[in-house]
């Protein structure tokens, strides 16, 4: 009933940028928040920013403050992830999230996209 697709990922090097975007779609009748995650393989999903989408406060991780920048299109159901001064240890995969409540429930629910890549290297 609700999709997230992520897009926008691919291979940049050391101190480039690069910038995510993620479409929610489907029987939504409002989303509360979204989000960006990344998974390296072996390590635990880490969440990296969120926005709310009824106060626009911004939230980060404190490995990508000042260098992450999210943002969101409410009209379109869209967020954003402008990455800049990239480095190695941001290679992963990066994951949407939406809190989004359906038209047929009363509460909102979370979903997740399907991951995009990002590989920082020279």
């Amino acid at each position: 009933q609700v999709q997230l697709v992520e897009s926008g990922g691919g291979v940049v090097p050391p101190g480039g940028s690069l910038r995510l975007s993620c479409a929610a779609s489907g029987n939504i009748f409002r989303i509360y928040s979204m989000a960006w995650y990344r998974q390296v393989p072996g390590k635990q999903r880490e969440w990296v920013a969120r926005i709310e989408f009824s106060t626009g406060i911004r939230t980060y991780t404190d490995s990508v403050k000042g260098r992450f920048t999210i943002s969101n299109d409410a009209a379109k159901n869209r967020v954003f992830l402008q990455m800049n001064s990239l480095n190695l240890e941001d290679t992963a995969v990066y994951v949407c999230n939406g809190m989004i409540r359906r038209k047929d429930t009363s509460g909102p629910i979370n979903y997740w996209g399907q991951g995009i890549q990002v590989t920082v290297s020279s």
